[in-house]
């Protein structure tokens, strides 16, 4: 028996993971690669057929550096911008950004982005983003006002942080088939924190790719071990205030020199899970398809059989798959 809960995918991680893990020889009868279409849509096929949700939506980075982000932390995706003649262009986060940077990306998956939307758009899957946000912020507010299970399917382990009761992170860094469900006995299995505190954590060790550069000096095993010790951000700079706390000279010589970072980093870290849900109704029964545009899109870019792979398993009465998603 199908349960009601509600999928909602994150939509640019998972395209740039099919343009990646694809063969880039996947083209249209003109030539336009679609690799990043095919991989997404099948993705979409398994996890749909396999979890059978009764709700659906992609999160869509209306603005994938927001610029209030970026006043905290500068360098908050910096090496990500676009340069060159593509700059200001529609990125291949999704719709650029406020100020009209775009994300560097191949060419070859850029030209794919629109694709992907338009397939989307056809097939009645209901697609949301809000301006000023990036997809994780969407994600975020589509699991919080949701009153069903929520299954968040993505490649960005930042999203750990929506691990809860009610919240599963559908993680599939290595492969859909290898997937992992990550829930809260999960986050503490891996990382030795609860996960209501994965964003300190994150923050302590810094991300790279999203231009945050951590504490210096304090890797992945010491962040877990002051917020296994201390909890939160401020408790931890308090701590290392302290003279009379437990905390190692050195580690708060570390702590105190990255105030200013660590209050910054936190918010930008941190997903906004208010923002206002679509109006429109997200149950899989509801969704309206354009027969006619997806036969076209299928003919014009050869990907009749993913399109068709999804409308099937979107079909009422589809038949149902057993979840063999990893927890350990």
């Amino acid at each position: 028996m199908t349960h009601d809960s509600l999928m909602v995918f994150d939509t640019a991680s998972l395209y740039f993971r099919a343009f990646f893990g694809v063969p880039g020889t996947m083209r249209g009868p003109d030539g336009t690669p679609t690799n990043a279409v095919r991989g997404l849509l099948d993705m979409m096929t398994r996890l749909v057929g396999q979890y059978r949700p009764t709700r659906l939506a992609c999160a869509w980075d209306n603005d994938w550096r927001p610029r209030w982000r970026v006043e905290l932390v500068p360098g908050y995706k910096a090496q990500r911008l676009a340069s060159g003649p593509g700059r200001g262009a529609v990125g291949a986060g999704g719709v650029g950004a406020e100020s009209g940077e775009s994300e560097e990306a191949p060419e070859e998956l850029r030209v794919q982005v629109p694709i992907i939307r338009a397939v989307l758009d056809a097939a009645g899957v209901p697609v949301v983003g809000v301006d000023g946000y990036e997809a994780d912020d969407v994600l975020a507010g589509l699991a919080r006002h949701s009153d069903v299970p929520t299954l968040v399917v993505t490649g960005d382990r930042d999203l750990f942080q929506l691990a809860g009761v009610d919240t599963t992170i559908v993680y599939v860094a290595r492969g859909v088939a290898k997937h992992d469900l990550v829930d809260p006995a999960w986050v503490q299995q891996h990382y030795g924190v609860p996960a209501e505190r994965y964003v300190d954590f994150a923050v302590l060790r810094g991300d790279p790719s999203d231009g945050l550069p951590g504490v210096r000096g304090i890797g992945e095993k010491s962040a877990a071990q002051l917020v296994a010790s201390w909890g939160g951000i401020d408790a931890i700079v308090a701590a290392a205030a302290d003279p009379a706390s437990a905390m190692s000279p050195s580690v708060r010589t570390r702590i105190a020199g990255a105030g200013d970072y660590l209050a910054a980093a936190c918010r930008v870290v941190a997903v906004v899970d208010d923002l206002p849900v679509p109006g429109r109704s997200l149950r899989v029964d509801d969704l309206q398809h354009d027969s006619d545009r997806l036969a076209e899109l299928g003919r014009r870019y050869g990907i009749d059989g993913p399109i068709g792979r999804l409308m099937a398993v979107l079909a009422p009465g589809s038949e149902l798959q057993r979840p063999t998603g990893r927890r350990r």
